[in-house]
């Protein structure tokens, strides 16, 4: 897998004739009746099948993404919406609605979507969650944290989308605490946090930076 990015592959190629009339009318409907997309969006899967798109989306995620970017609603209408499906949905329609987050137009008002599963222990979830939309909106306290979870849960820091960007002195520190523990019980350090400590050389003590060396 790797990090998502801001926009949603087209699911059409993958779709037969009528999966892709059931998409068009879904889509048209949504965009004037907004409420239908309550009853659309779980429909998507049996509708368009769940094969994979690309290593970021399956079709279904993608058809998904595009009911939820013909919603003609904004602000906070559009923030309600979200968070009902994502909160009445099972875990497939969840990872959707977290991956489409940077696809809509929410400000700040889907950070407690983000926060929601990153308190979960579901991986997949957690993944989806820190795409771009978190690398915008996430506050870097929280940011800090979010990757730290992923480091104990073994989730690949590959797949944090903007990790380089927002990785900062403090962060590095966190990690560089969690490689010491690790040395100190005899265990191995995951290779996935080295480049972010190297890029903060001062927080790294005289055993985490032998073990680094030597390991590296």
């Amino acid at each position: 897998m790797v990090p998502p990015s801001l926009t949603a592959p087209d699911p059409h190629p993958a779709l037969d004739d009528p999966a892709r009339t059931w998409l068009a009318e879904a889509t048209a409907r949504i965009a004037s009746d907004p409420g239908a997309i309550r009853r659309l969006f779980p429909a998507a899967r049996r509708h368009c099948g769940r094969a994979r798109l690309d290593a970021h989306w399956t079709v279904d995620e993608a058809a998904r993404a595009a009911l939820l970017t013909a919603l003609p609603l904004r602000g906070r209408a559009l923030a309600d919406e979200v968070t009902g499906l994502y909160r009445h949905g099972d875990p497939a329609e969840q990872r959707a609605v977290l991956s489409a987050l940077p696809l809509l137009d929410l400000g700040d008002l889907a950070l407690p979507l983000v926060r929601e599963a990153l308190r979960g222990n579901d991986n997949s979830l957690i993944e989806a969650a820190l795409g771009p939309y978190a690398t915008d909106h996430l506050p870097d306290d929280e940011f800090r944290q979010a990757v730290l979870k992923c480091v104990f849960c073994e989730i690949p820091l590959g797949h944090v989308h903007g990790l380089t960007a927002r990785a900062d002195h403090e962060l590095a520190r966190m990690l560089a605490d969690f490689a010491h523990e690790r040395l100190a019980a005899g265990r191995d350090v995951p290779d996935d946090i080295r480049p972010v400590v190297r890029a903060f050389p001062g927080v790294i003590g005289e055993e985490v930076q032998h073990a680094f060396t030597e390991e590296s």
